[in-house]
């Protein structure tokens, strides 16, 4: 780069600042810190809108929302869930951030990042957390580890899924209420909606501004929803997955709509920003409407990672359903949700971000180019180049290969590489430098705190299992079908001393033992959920552990529900093993263990 180019993009950048300043001081000023509610959605694609053209599915409120929104119409996340939320939670690309699978011990956000909640509470909000976090079910990676003291949540990447409550299905389940369970009555989302509208008046009443992030499960699978929602769709789709999916989504459009003129009605609606967006591309609506995009979720192409983003703001002006068209992404939120409300700025904390705070009221503003990455790896360690596009407001590198000119392509139907190897030469070249920038993180695990007083026991679950080979049953269907596979916990043990183990087949919820199956579970509105499957028993000889050099076995007896084992552990990090050996000799990973400092 040039010493004339770096100047003017200085330039340029001076500029900006001057404006965030003005525009902040005025903001700040106007609404002494207003209130954030953030709605994200889970597997709903760019096309999964009424407003957006669908011609099946409508979603009445998202529309009006959209009509009075300031809309980023070229907004990018990863192609899958919880990497999409660890990039958003600290706007950090989610392989810097440890997040770059949905299982496997890498869906746990590492220790360090910053999170909205960290940031939200160290500023004096109120920080609330309902439904999907996906970034780590044990100790120091919960929620309500990392700046949110109010949570009500699911276990893993959806209900259901291992580290959940035994048996929910979306209906009349129990969450984990601030760490404990509780038993809720009514659809899932119409929970969480519920119990941030009761955090949203516990706050206001404690004279607190408030954040609250609303993380649905839906319409990720299982399909289930009441039958109002998708009955209206079962007629109008091919399979019957696309019309619960679209119910689900239908559910959300009526709880988004009741949020905001709760919001209303309580007197917080103009100064309360409201944002909704979605955390990859369609799972399912895609075969119905998919924006002319080619790919869906887990694609390295635009329908695995546009997604649709509106906020919305009277007291701050965002209310005219602009559009803006320049390339950004998740790792924008965080920062630009630091100058929307007037936050303290971190300090010794890099974004890989930048805030869109200028865009929002001036699209044809001053505006720097920028190359941002997006992958999906799904895999236990990354791989260079795999599933990634290298993009920019007008180019797409995917794989380090094709190359095609998005204005004019939108659909990425023709590869343009041969046309423009100069294009492809720095693209690559911009890949290259942000790969050897990330890589170094990818030989850290993410370890669970065992023997610290926020989490004894700690209850591990096969879902975080390090594995090789991917066989990691992560959720209660395999479960219950007794999916076999090894793999340790990467754990770090925070005080030497005595310990109990306890290896189970069954969670100890379940009071069942070993070798015992369990009936299918009822039924619920949508299709099967993963509890009717018939539970099978393990037909288990052995138990044992390796932690370190620390390796025992003992004999399993007929009627235990689990095996313990006694032992001293000094601190440090360590891997652990945890397996029953079979009749026949095999040696398969024990679901569930429970590590409790005495």
């Amino acid at each position: 780069m040039s010493n004339s180019t770096r100047n003017k993009i200085g330039g340029i950048w001076f500029a900006i600042a001057i404006l965030i300043v003005g525009w902040q001081a005025r903001f700040v000023q106007a609404s002494e810190h207003p209130n954030v509610v953030f709605v994200i959605t889970d597997d709903q694609g760019y096309g999964d809108l009424s407003c957006h053209g669908n011609p099946i599915l409508k979603t009445p409120h998202l529309d009006r929302l959209y009509e009075q929104s300031v809309r980023l119409t070229d907004f990018h996340v990863s192609p899958t869930c919880a990497p999409t939320r660890g990039a958003l939670m600290s706007g950090h690309y989610t392989n810097r951030a440890g997040t770059w699978h949905t299982i496997m011990g890498r869906s746990m956000l590492y220790e360090g990042e910053k999170t909205f909640g960290e940031v939200f509470a160290d500023n004096g909000y109120a920080t609330g957390m309902f439904g999907k976090w996906h970034l780590g079910d044990n100790y120091p990676f919960r929620p309500e580890d990392r700046g949110f003291q109010e949570v009500v949540r699911h276990g893993g990447g959806g209900v259901g899924q291992t580290p959940d409550n035994w048996d929910n299905a979306y209906f009349d389940d129990t969450y984990f209420h601030n760490g404990k369970p509780q038993k809720y009555t009514g659809f899932c989302t119409d929970v969480y909606f519920q119990e941030a509208k009761r955090f949203i008046i516990e706050s206001t009443r404690a004279g607190k501004p408030f954040l609250a992030y609303i993380s649905t499960n839906a319409p990720h699978g299982p399909f289930h929803c009441p039958d109002r929602y998708w009955k209206p769709y079962e007629r109008k789709v091919t399979r019957p997955q696309e019309a619960v999916f679209f119910g689900m989504i239908a559910n959300i459009d009526e709880n988004v709509g009741d949020m905001r003129q709760f919001l209303q009605d309580q007197g917080l609606a103009d100064n309360t920003i409201f944002i909704f967006m979605t955390d990859n591309g369609s799972a399912t609506g895609f075969n119905v409407f998919n924006s002319g995009m080619r790919g869906h979720k887990g694609s390295e192409y635009e329908g695995g990672h546009r997604v649709p983003f509106f906020v919305h703001w009277p007291q701050g002006g965002l209310t005219r359903g602009l559009d803006v068209d320049r390339l950004c992404g998740h790792i924008d939120i965080l920062p630009t949700l630091i100058d929307l409300c007037g936050l303290e700025s971190l300090t010794h904390y890099q974004f890989d971000g930048r805030s869109l705070f200028p865009l929002l009221h001036n699209p044809q503003g001053p505006w720097p180019d920028r190359t941002i990455i997006t992958d999906s790896q799904r895999v236990r360690d990354p791989i260079k180049w795999r599933k990634c596009s290298t993009m920019t407001d007008r180019w797409r590198l995917i794989n380090g290969k094709e190359l095609y000119d998005i204005q004019a392509d939108p659909g990425q139907k023709q590869d343009v590489a041969q046309q423009y190897p100069r294009v492809v030469t720095t693209l690559r070249a911009d890949y290259e430098a942000w790969w050897a920038d990330i890589s170094p993180v990818f030989a850290k695990d993410a370890r669970i705190i065992v023997g610290h007083p926020s989490e004894n026991p700690s209850r591990l679950t096969s879902h975080d299992w390090l594995t090789y080979d991917g066989t990691t049953p992560w959720n209660q269907g395999q479960i219950r079908r007794a999916q076999q596979g090894l793999g340790h916990w990467a754990i770090k043990v925070v005080t030497a001393g005595p310990y109990r183990i306890t290896l189970r087949r069954w969670p100890h919820a379940t009071a069942t033992a070993i070798s015992e199956g369990l009936p299918p579970g009822a039924a619920v509105p949508g299709l099967t959920a993963f509890r009717e499957t018939p539970g099978k028993g393990l037909a288990a000889q052995r138990a044992g552990i390796k932690i370190g050099s620390i390796e025992r076995e003992v004999a399993v007896q007929a009627g235990d529900h689990g095996v313990s084992f006694e032992l001293s552990l000094e601190s440090g990090e360590v891997d652990f093993l945890a397996y029953f050996i079979l009749k026949e000799g095999k040696k398969v990973g024990a679901y569930y263990a429970d590590v409790k400092k005495l």
